[in-house]
């Protein structure tokens, strides 16, 4: 009787309890995830990319750094402490006692050496501050090309795929039956050659987008195997301004050059630095001793030491210095002379593949897929010869194949060439 009550009472919360737990397993369940967009997977780089902090300890060096320059040496404290005694002319013990004594020792820089030593400090944190800009325009542009390289290698193993499938089905209907003659058998060799090549094209598709999530998810800081699928992107791109614009914004916001630029700007402060410091530093000394044998003897005043000779110090580190500087001035006109024969050819590779890209109709894809479906049903037929129906299954291979490249080339044109000269002329936008 007592199992009669409690077990109805029980079902329900077995019931409840089971719900509960299958409700969790569900959600527990890897599931695919949902396309994102490029312009999203671009700011999640952005923001959590572990390497900033390397740049931004960098910048919190070079400022510490900076302090560190314009900060004197700290005081010494000495301290003497000894028994003194007096004798007359005759040798005769004539008092005796204690003698003690303190000084404080400061160095001194000879003056406008700590101004130079900041103005050095000072361009290092320049120079820092550019490394982290640099560091965030190549990988933003690192990332755009990687989401949409993903996105590309997704659409080229879906064709591959697509058009694979259509071989294999058509090779198990060919080995199904018992081809008569000649030209049955050898349209099935085809068959099987074209379908192992599009599946190892479909293979290599699908091996280049798990290499371009891995990195992608190394920049975005989360495990390699995070799944992330890119969404549908239409690029629109933009035209490049005028070659004498690019060659005038690079030479004004190129990293890389104006880097260069504060290395120079620098070095002059460095050879100004090493001239001064030819001339030595001074220590000054406030003292005050006692000592008390029969009478009661007090000294103080201030001590003044400076090395010698005066003339002859640090000549080998000034001529190191404006040795650097000359290295300096010949590495600015080096990287001018780089930058200038960079941006001529990123920016004629931008021109031609925006003009390549202008060419291709945007129903040229699907155009090629339906031709390539249609003739997979009238070659079923028997209506179209297996050289076109081979023919066509690859063209529209080569149609997807190419259109992608082409855009994938021309978006990497136009980051570098606005990476290199800082212009934001939006060379490539998402369009609706």
């Amino acid at each position: 009787m007592k199992h009669s009550l409690f077990f109805p009472s029980f079902r329900p919360l077995c019931g409840f309890l089971l719900l509960t737990l299958v409700a969790r397993a569900q959600e527990a369940a890897p599931t695919e995830s949902a396309p994102v967009s490029l312009t999203a997977i671009v700011s999640g780089v952005v923001a959590q990319n572990p390497e900033l902090k390397f740049y931004e300890a960098e910048i919190a060096a070079a400022k510490a750094g900076v302090r560190v320059s314009t900060t004197l040496n700290n005081p010494e404290l000495s301290l003497d402490l000894g028994r003194r005694r007096v004798r007359d002319v005759s040798g005769v013990l004539a008092g005796e006692g204690t003698s003690w004594g303190v000084s404080v020792t400061q160095t001194f820089e000879w003056p406008g050496r700590l101004a130079l030593r900041k103005a050095v400090a000072n361009r290092q944190v320049e120079l820092a501050e550019l490394g982290l800009a640099r560091f965030k325009a190549a990988l933003e542009s690192r990332a755009r090309v990687l989401a949409f390289g993903l996105y590309a290698a997704a659409e080229k193993g879906a064709a591959a795929r697509e058009v694979a499938d259509r071989f294999t089905a058509l090779k198990e209907t060919f080995l199904a039956r018992d081809p008569a003659g000649v030209t049955p058998l050898l349209e099935t060799r085809v068959i099987e050659a074209t379908e192992l090549s599009l599946q190892r094209q479909a293979t290599e598709a699908t091996l280049a987008m798990q290499a371009m999530l891995v990195e992608l998810n190394q920049l975005r800081g989360v495990p390699v195997a995070t799944p992330l699928k890119a969404a549908s992107a239409n690029l629109a791109f933009n035209l490049a301004p005028e070659l004498d614009a690019l060659m005038s914004a690079a030479r004004e916001n190129n990293f890389d050059f104006r880097a260069k630029k504060v290395e120079l700007e620098q070095q002059g402060f460095t050879v100004q630095l090493a001239q001064n410091e030819r001339y030595p530093t001074f220590n000054v000394s406030p003292y005050f001793s006692q000592a008390k044998a029969g009478d009661k003897e007090t000294n103080y005043g201030v001590g003044l030491s400076i090395p010698l000779p005066l003339n002859q110090r640090n000549r080998a580190g000034v001529d190191v210095a404006k040795a650097r500087q000359r290295q300096a001035e010949v590495a600015v006109l080096v990287a001018q002379r780089e930058l200038e024969r960079e941006i001529i050819g990123t920016a004629q590779a931008f021109s031609a593949k925006v003009a390549e890209s202008q060419r291709w109709s945007p129903e040229s894809v699907q155009k090629f897929r339906e031709a390539a479906e249609l003739a997979d049903r009238h070659y079923r037929l028997g209506a179209v010869p297996v050289a076109t129906y081979v023919e066509l299954q690859k063209a529209y291979m080569e149609a997807v194949d190419a259109l992608l490249d082409t855009k994938r080339e021309a978006l990497e044109a136009g980051l570098k060439l606005q990476q290199l000269t800082g212009l934001d002329f939006k060379p490539v936008e998402i369009a609706p």
